[in-house]
C-alpha cells in the first residue's frame, strides 16, 4: 500500500544544540535505513519550510504507524497521511 505523508517538524527553540544534533543524526540514520529497506521510496523537502513530502510503501496502516512512530523526530512532527490507490488511467 502506498501512502503520501506530509511531515512538518517543530523542534523546541530552546532545545540544547548538542541534543538537536544527536536527534537529527538519529533521524537521518533511521530515514536511510527505511529507504534502503524499500519502505520509504520517496522523500522531498518542501521549499522554505522545515517539512517534507514522503511516499511510503508498506503492507498496512499499522505498519505505517509503527514506522512513523519509530522516527526520532516523531514527538516533534505534525503528520498528514493520505492513503493512495491506483488511478484507473495510469499506464
Amino acid at each position: 500500500m502506498f501512502f503520501h505523508v506530509r511531515m512538518d517538524v517543530q523542534l523546541p527553540p530552546d532545545l540544547d544544540p548538542a541534543e538537536r544534533a544527536e536527534l537529527l543524526g538519529r533521524e537521518r540514520d533511521r530515514a536511510i535505513e527505511l529507504q534502503k529497506a524499500g519502505a520509504w521510496p520517496g522523500l522531498w523537502r518542501i521549499v522554505g519550510e522545515y517539512a517534507n513530502i514522503s511516499i511510503f510503501d508498506v503492507p498496512s496502516n499499522d505498519e505505517l504507524h509503527d514506522i512513523l512512530s519509530s522516527l526520532p523526530l516523531f514527538p516533534y512532527m505534525k503528520l498528514q497521511v493520505t492513503p493512495l490507490a491506483t488511478h484507473p488511467s495510469k499506464i
